[in-house]
């Protein structure tokens, strides 16, 4: 007998069946709406396959309820509760508002209607849930945004014509046709549980049927970083008592690797497909917020391991890193220290890494930030030539994920 059920799931299979099915769960996670002709939707055969073994893995590890079908797979996750820092970042609040208003309005358009008289549609719901529609060029602009996220999603598709922004008092037509089958399965939320928008918010985000073991296993697998800090004390005694036996779990079931410190768990997928944002990375905005975390979390650290630090001491440091090295940095990305201070601080949210705290223009870094020791390329060069400074000793293969 293995140590979780989730393991049993695994062991009835063949080598090649279980590697397969491990391969569809991480796709699942990614794209949790997976569809023919929309991304990763050729390995759709392959969860078809395997729908029964992968529905009893989600089942059991997660509580999450796969539907799969030929033409389409849908894993439906739980909510982010008051998570501010998950959700599609094409999409402004009151994007997301006309994303709602739209499903609302589709479900009764049948399988086909003209752009204008959707918009119209979309328009007359926000007037009955009592949301000012102001036909403005950011109103335009979210509510296209809405609608190129449901055609990304492929909930919609462009018959003839195409959906843009416009700039007239009306959108160009365009005859758009609906998919009602993958329409009926995008909303996840027990709308008919809910009284108000924030029961809807905390019924989504309900834990599984397992209780404190599927609340914290979720929190493992979709956040990169677990602190005991944020868990509740029944849930920081579970994942002190079954960290070991989780972290077999989540590698063989999900391919991700975990780290763990007195602080909390972080969660890694070597091959760094189950991410949308990578950290580092690329750009302006995520080398300066690395960088910045050298200097920023130096001051004395809180008994739970995080760093206090004002949006100030943020500024002078992405202000010190521009003058320090003028020409390595995008020049539309620092033209405005303010709006870059703001950048790196969402995205250290983003990759869990910092939270806002309840003092004003303050902020926690997570004790995980001294998972890195980054070094610039280059000397500064306000400080003239100077004798470069030596290259850091390689990590060591042990490398930890907190300081010590």
């Amino acid at each position: 007998m293995s140590a979780h059920p989730a393991l049993d799931v695994l062991d009835k299979l063949s080598e090649i069946d279980a590697a397969n099915v491990v391969r569809c769960a991480r796709v699942l996670l990614r794209r949790p709406l997976l569809r023919a002709g929309g991304q990763d939707g050729d390995l759709l055969p392959l969860v078809y396959r395997h729908r029964e073994p992968l529905q009893e893995l989600f089942a059991v590890t997660l509580g999450y309820r796969l539907v799969v079908e030929r033409r389409f797979a849908r894993l439906y996750k739980t909510g982010p509760g008051e998570d501010p820092t998950r959700g599609e970042p094409t999409l402004s609040p009151r994007g997301y508002a006309y994303l709602a208003l739209t499903l609302a309005a589709l479900t009764g358009v049948g399988r086909q209607v003209l752009l204008s008289r959707l918009v119209a549609d979309v328009r007359a719901a926000a007037g009955e849930a009592g949301i000012a529609v102001v036909d403005d060029q950011a109103d335009r602009r979210a509510l296209t945004a809405a609608l190129r996220h449901l055609l990304a999603l492929g909930v919609i598709s462009e018959t003839e014509g195409t959906v843009a922004p416009w700039t007239g008092e009306a959108p160009v037509e365009a005859l758009i046709t609906i998919d009602t089958d993958v329409l009926g399965l995008l909303l996840a939320g027990p709308l008919a549980e809910a009284t108000s928008p924030e029961a809807l918010v905390e019924l989504a985000a309900r834990p599984g049927p397992r209780g404190v073991e599927h609340a914290v296993r979720r929190r493992l697998v979709e956040n990169p970083v677990v602190l005991h800090s944020d868990l509740t004390e029944e849930q920081s005694a579970w994942l002190r008592k079954h960290h070991r036996r989780e972290s077999v779990v989540l590698e063989r079931c999900f391919g991700l690797v975990t780290e763990t410190r007195v602080e909390g768990v972080l969660t890694a997928d070597p091959e760094e497909y189950l991410t949308d944002l990578a950290f580092p990375g690329p750009g302006t905005v995520a080398r300066i917020a690395l960088l910045a975390l050298r200097e920023l979390r130096d001051g004395d650290a809180r008994p739970d391991g995080r760093h206090p630090v004002r949006v100030e001491q943020v500024r002078e440091q992405c202000a010190r890193l521009i003058e320090d090295y003028p020409a390595a940095w995008s020049r539309q990305a620092t033209e405005d220290l303010d709006a870059l201070t703001g950048e790196v601080l969402t995205l250290l949210a983003r990759v869990g890494l910092a939270v806002p705290s309840d003092e004003p223009d303050t902020w926690l870094l997570s004790p995980a930030v001294h998972r890195w020791e980054p070094e610039p390329d280059d000397t500064p060069t306000r400080h003239g030539a100077a004798d470069p400074a030596p290259a850091p000793d390689p990590e060591p293969a042990n490398w930890s994920l907190f300081s010590i």
